[in-house]
């Protein structure tokens, strides 16, 4: 008897969408019954938002004309609970949807809980909608003149500064950040970091943010940094369903995953991207799209590769590069060691933007062709995952 496999997706973001397509086609000879969950059925690019923060308009990709032809059933909404003895999924307090294998690929959100007033005062780019109702105000400010405060030193934060400041000439940016912007790259390529930083009249302050307030930003020392517009980059947290279903999770809520991304807790949950603590030689892999879509192809193959009999080798990956867009005409790319720390070669200037550019445009085209082709999105052999987190 052929009994049918259920599979749910719970996210659709790079990493779920990528795992439900690449299994799509990996099982499209197979009796399986793939389903796609997610809030809203627009696609986010979360590689750009600090594009639509800046006021720009992006492409309108939809979930479910991306998964025409595929056979994935799309449920929009949110999951809010999940029951891992029973083995289904609750959507929306009321759309029970059982399952045998569950792909966990809840992203991360900014963590606005870890500093006092930063949930009340300051934007993120958590969202679409408030990325542009974030561009709206920054209209408002931008023609008064007025001044736009970056917490967050790390990437986005970076990205988001020099894209606003780039967009709006007019404004006074200042990027908050307890270290070093761009503390991670080499030095040459940091020096080139910091000449557009300053090229865009981008004023720097190191420091440790105490408070949010709704017109400054307290830091530590009681200095206040006057603030227009906040907008908050800095911190991480994932969803808490995991933890409240009882699948084993670390201190930061990841799901514990053995070599091959199963749940070590309970082997019928695969977590991808974000919602994973995977842990190589060198440290834990840290969430970002260079990593997750990997996770995403490894585990739609390996499930693939389980329903027909067979075993899968232990995950692996290595850091290939850090790329930065530094507005729309400048960019920044430190390629990197497999442990994500800087090796010897950089590129800038429009070589760079145009490298930049073709990696922020890539998931979409990617997810298009794995409807037909295997596409292949590991960039590197690196060592393998351990066992446990």
């Amino acid at each position: 008897m052929n009994t049918e496999q259920r599979i749910v997706v719970l996210g659709a973001g790079y990493t779920g969408m990528l795992a439900a397509l690449r299994l799509a086609r990996r099982t499209r000879n197979r009796n399986v019954r793939i389903t796609l969950v997610n809030p809203s059925p627009r696609f986010t690019e979360r590689l750009r938002m600090h594009q639509i923060a800046a006021g720009q308009e992006l492409a309108d990709y939809r979930i479910p004309d991306i998964l025409t032809g595929t056979g994935i059933e799309f449920v929009q909404g949110s999951a809010t609970s999940i029951d891992p003895a029973a083995k289904h999924v609750v959507v929306d307090n009321t759309t029970t949807l059982p399952y045998d294998k569950l792909v966990y690929a809840l992203g991360s959100s900014t963590d606005t809980s870890i500093v006092a007033g930063a949930a009340d005062h300051a934007w993120t780019l958590n969202d679409p909608r408030l990325a542009h109702q974030f561009a709206e105000r920054l209209n408002v400010v931008a023609a008064q003149g007025g001044t736009v405060v970056v917490c967050g030193g790390g990437l986005t934060g970076i990205e988001a500064a020099t894209e606003i400041a780039d967009s709006h000439p007019e404004l006074h940016v200042t990027l908050i950040s307890a270290g070093a912007p761009g503390a991670m790259m080499g030095d040459k390529a940091r020096a080139y970091l910091n000449r557009a930083l300053d090229r865009l009249g981008i004023t720097r302050q190191l420091g440790r943010i105490s408070k949010v307030l709704p017109d400054a930003v307290e830091l530590s020392t009681g200095e206040l940094i006057p603030a227009d517009l906040t907008l908050w980059t800095a911190g991480v947290r994932v969803a808490p369903l995991a933890a409240q279903a009882g699948i084993e999770t670390d201190a930061n809520g990841l799901i514990v995953v053995d070599a091959t991304l199963r749940s070590v807790s309970h082997p019928d949950i695969h977590a991808i991207g974000d919602a994973a603590a995977v842990r190589f030689a060198w440290g834990r892999l840290h969430g970002t799209c260079q990593s997750g879509m990997p996770t995403a192809a490894y585990t739609a193959d390996t499930i693939a590769r389980q329903l027909r009999g067979k075993q899968s080798k232990p995950f692996r990956f290595g850091y290939f590069h850090q790329p930065v867009s530094l507005g729309r005409g400048d960019a920044v790319i430190q390629f990197t060691k497999s442990d994500d720390t800087p090796g010897r070669w950089y590129l800038t200037g429009r070589l760079a933007t145009f490298y930049k550019e073709s990696v922020s445009s890539s998931p979409v085209p990617t997810f298009r062709m794995s409807r037909r082709i295997n596409v292949p999105v590991k960039l590197r052999a690196g060592t393998p995952a351990t066992a446990r987190s």
